[in-house]
């Protein structure tokens, strides 16, 4: 019994959590391992991609770092619709606020 209530209310912490993207079919991250307009990515990315995965465990969640690219965030969605967010220049916070809209 005390079981069962535990499912239904980490069930309910899943489906409320800031990072549970239904919708989203892959997310892609990507910046540069050294550039500064990519430092708020990196920071995000090192405080966050665990909870990422933990809420979204079948989810692809791929970071990859390249040489002087433009830090961005892409969503692949249903149909093969995708919507990229460049991130340059951006801090954590206001990272964390644009992919929740992105993957809403």
């Amino acid at each position: 019994r005390h079981q069962g209530i535990f499912h239904r209310l980490l069930d309910r912490f899943v489906s409320m959590s800031r990072f549970a993207f239904k919708a989203v079919q892959e997310l892609r991250i990507n910046f540069c391992r050294a550039s500064q307009n990519s430092a708020g990515i990196r920071d995000f990315v090192k405080a966050n991609y665990a909870e990422m995965k933990k809420v979204n465990p079948t989810l692809p969640i791929m970071v990859r770092e390249f040489d002087g690219v433009e830090p961005k965030i892409t969503a692949r969605f249903d149909m093969g619709v995708e919507q990229t967010l460049s991130v340059a220049d951006m801090d954590e916070k206001a990272i964390d606020t644009r992919l929740k809209e992105l993957c809403k």
